[in-house]
């Protein structure tokens, strides 16, 4: 690893990472025109950030920085896989890894590997639900969409909020920081669906200002420091493919888990490769 790179990750270890966050989050709400209007103009322009899809495609129309960040966009720009036997992306961005959940074990880097059980908070019921399952980890650059989409029609059974670190998950820190993913606050939201059970986590990173579920709102940040579970298999939450179900304010990593079934990966997903929000993934043979 280059010095420049060590130098980078080394700061992450250090760095007040929650303190920032908050921070950030606190600068992102600010609605004063002038400071908003020049936060969100000098990060589409550093990011070049395509609005041609965006509902409101003009910058300075966005109440603040957070307004802009989760902006809507035109969904016919990104239509939903109508095959009813797959699952779809539920976002737009790169496929970091994908592939067999084997033995537990999620690949998150070369070398680098953490296990479902982790990741799920310690809980073992629904570690066990996806043994010799498969699994997905998008990640979301500040130019994707970061509105999160149901992959396939899912009846809400439960929503954990687990809390921990707050570290980059760029590429560069995925590769180095071991059980990133597993060390990272998140919110994992599980399904029942017509293929067995399937979770979708949303993980926090450096800058995060919060996550949000379209049932309850803002998640994150807490200031609860132990899992806390919320079960609504009573309530029948249904959402249907393509639907949203949640929101970074500010960007992060989506990760896709799915009960054991004879899936078979579509030819277009690439590792290091952009998949787009609707675009099938896998699909059941």
């Amino acid at each position: 690893m280059a010095l420049v790179d060590s130098i980078k990750i080394f700061f992450q270890y250090i760095l007040p990472k929650h303190g920032v966050s908050i921070l950030a989050g606190k600068l992102a709400n600010v609605r004063t025109p002038w400071f908003k209007n020049q936060f969100i103009q000098r990060f589409a322009k550093t990011y070049q950030i395509d609005m041609s899809n965006a509902v409101e495609p003009k910058l300075t129309n966005y109440a603040c920085f957070n307004d802009f960040f989760t902006r809507a966009i035109d969904l016919n720009s990104r239509p939903i896989n109508t095959d009813k036997n797959s699952f779809c992306s539920p976002v737009d961005g790169a496929m970091s890894q994908f592939g067999k959940i084997e033995s537990g074990r999620i690949i998150q880097a070369k070398q680098h590997h953490y296990s479902a059980l982790e990741l799920l908070g310690g809980d073992q019921q629904q570690a066990s639900y996806f043994e010799n399952g498969e699994f997905c980890t998008i990640y979301l650059a500040p130019k994707d969409y970061h509105r999160i989409h149901m992959p396939c029609d899912g009846e809400l059974i439960s929503m954990t909020h687990v809390p921990g670190q707050l570290f980059s998950v760029n590429p560069l820190t995925a590769q180095n920081v071991p059980k990133l993913f597993a060390r990272n606050e998140r919110v994992v939201s599980l399904f029942e669906t017509e293929f067995g059970k399937m979770a979708l986590i949303a993980v926090g990173a450096t800058i995060v200002g919060s996550i949000e579920t379209t049932w309850a709102g803002n998640i994150t940040p807490p200031s609860r420091k132990s899992v806390k579970q919320w079960d609504y298999a009573d309530k029948k939450i249904s959402l249907e493919k393509g639907e949203e179900m949640g929101r970074f304010k500010l960007g992060s990593t989506v990760i896709l888990l799915m009960e054991s079934k004879n899936w078979q990966w579509d030819d277009s997903v690439q590792l290091e490769q952009d998949v787009i929000l609707g675009q099938k993934l896998v699909s059941f043979e």
